[in-house]
């Protein structure tokens, strides 16, 4: 131990690092003591609401609990009313099925010139009503007007000959060749004597060879000249040969036929429509030339309409020709009668077509192409019952439920009900047709059945029958 005496600069960090070291310490110990006092507060009040939730619960979920008891001992000594009804078994009952077809026209064409031409007139529009040879378009006709003026001129030419031969030569031109073969047989009788003048005068030598043998030839061709002419008299007196007769006939003809085909030209020129239709459209417009064939206006029969409705084959084979329908279009109805079935079968829809004939009154109010229903009503061999559609319920697995009326076992006037599970056959309006678990006789509740459940006990308010119409 040294006797020097401590200094103040020397002391204080001790004392400040042992000041330090207690402070450190006591923080230290002091932290968890504050923790685990507040977890402790949090579980205190935790603790102290599930006591006041306890507190409240419970007596509310016993009054509830007495509630639902004293409900089901009223519910028990007061049993639900219900209105029940008798079913009926019945063998078959009647589905009626709705078929969907287009009305079409007995006879459509597409009409076109069957020559080429400028079109000159057309004289209906869209929509118009025609009756059969109606002109409905007009070419142009100036050219084939032309060409019969020019036949029939030739024609009246050829027909003045033929008349000229088949009546022969008149009688003037007879007379002249008469008088023509009477000239010349005198001119070759004095020929004749001033030949035989000249050889005298040539055996007496007062002639020379030459000037006998100008007479000599001069006798030869009068002599032709008058086999010439006699020749023609004899043509003019015995007439025309047959031969020219026909050939001229002939000729007659051919020009005749030529103005009979211009005449179908002229005719054709205008196009007339073949049926009483209803004109659908119109393809070309005044001014156009068309060609032969081509398209000018669509016509479609204006006669009473068809309907063309596909079924399948065990429907369609119900139907017999004449057999009286009714059909809808646009919600009205009309008449029909079935006309015929066509034999081929749809492989893919597997349906025959069955062509209705519709009443005369719907000729001005249908047009082809408008949709067409018509209802079957087919008699179906099947046992089963006629079910108001309020009297099931659904049950488990898609199956369907109506629940039986049936005296109880504790009491003779009190009732319950048991489930009976039943397979919906058909439906119609507001009752269906079911089959299963029920049997002729049953009474079942006709309403308000998911109010109920099985084994619930009811007190049937009515009672009835429930039948096919």
């Amino acid at each position: 131990m040294s006797d020097q005496p401590i200094s103040p600069e020397s002391a204080a960090p001790d004392s400040t690092a042992s000041a330090s070291g207690d402070v450190t310490e006591l923080t230290t110990k002091a932290r968890p003591s504050a923790l685990g006092a507040k977890l402790r507060s949090r579980w205190l009040v935790g603790l102290g609401g599930i006591g006041v939730c306890l507190a409240i619960g419970v007596p509310l979920l016993h009054a509830r609990l007495v509630a639902q008891e004293q409900a089901s001992a009223t519910s028990a000594a007061r049993p639900l009313a219900v209105e029940t009804l008798t079913i009926e078994a019945v063998d078959n009952y009647a589905a009626s099925r709705a078929y969907t077809g287009e009305v079409a026209a007995l006879r459509s064409s597409d009409l076109g010139f069957t020559r080429a031409g400028e079109l000159v007139q057309v004289l209906v529009a869209e929509g118009d009503r025609v009756t059969a040879g109606q002109p409905l378009a007009q070419l142009d006709t100036q050219s084939l007007a032309t060409q019969r003026q020019q036949l029939e001129a030739q024609r009246a030419e050829a027909q003045a000959r033929l008349l000229e031969l088949e009546r022969g030569a008149r009688s003037e031109v007879i007379a002249a060749a008469q008088a023509e073969v009477r000239d010349f047989e005198n001119q070759l009788q004095l020929q004749e004597r001033q030949r035989s003048r000249r050889e005298f005068l040539y055996e007496e030598g007062a002639i020379s060879r030459e000037q006998l043998d100008e007479f000599a030839f001069g006798a030869e061709t009068l002599e032709a000249r008058l086999d010439q002419s006699s020749s023609r008299l004899d043509e003019l007196l015995s007439g025309t040969r047959p031969e020219q007769i026909a050939a001229q006939r002939a000729v007659v003809q051919q020009l005749t036929a030529s103005i009979a085909d211009i005449d179908v030209a002229l005719g054709k020129s205008t196009l007339k429509a073949p049926f009483d239709a209803i004109v659908s459209t119109r393809q070309v417009d005044e001014g156009m030339v068309v060609g032969a064939g081509q398209s000018v206006m669509r016509l479609v029969e204006n006669a009473v309409p068809e309907a063309r409705i596909g079924m399948p084959e065990t429907a369609a084979n119900r139907l017999q020709p004449g057999t009286p329908v009714t059909v809808t279009m646009d919600n009205t109805a009309y008449s029909a009668t079935a006309k015929s079935i066509l034999p081929e079968v749809d492989l893919e829809t597997r349906t025959q077509i069955v062509i209705f004939q519709l009443e005369p009154a719907a000729l001005s109010r249908v047009n082809p192409g408008q949709v067409v229903r018509v209802e079957l009503t087919e008699t179906i061999a099947q046992s089963g019952f006629w079910l108001p559609t309020q009297a099931l319920t659904q049950d488990i697995r898609g199956l369907w439920s109506a629940y039986t009326v049936m005296p109880a076992d504790a009491a003779a006037d009190a009732y319950e009900i048991q489930p009976q599970s039943v397979e919906i056959l058909h439906e119609e309006s507001d009752r269906v047709f079911v089959r299963g678990t029920l049997t002729d006789g049953d009474r079942i509740v006709a309403n308000g059945v998911h109010r109920l459940v099985p084994g619930q006990q009811v007190n049937p308010t009515a009672a009835g029958s429930f039948l096919s119409d």
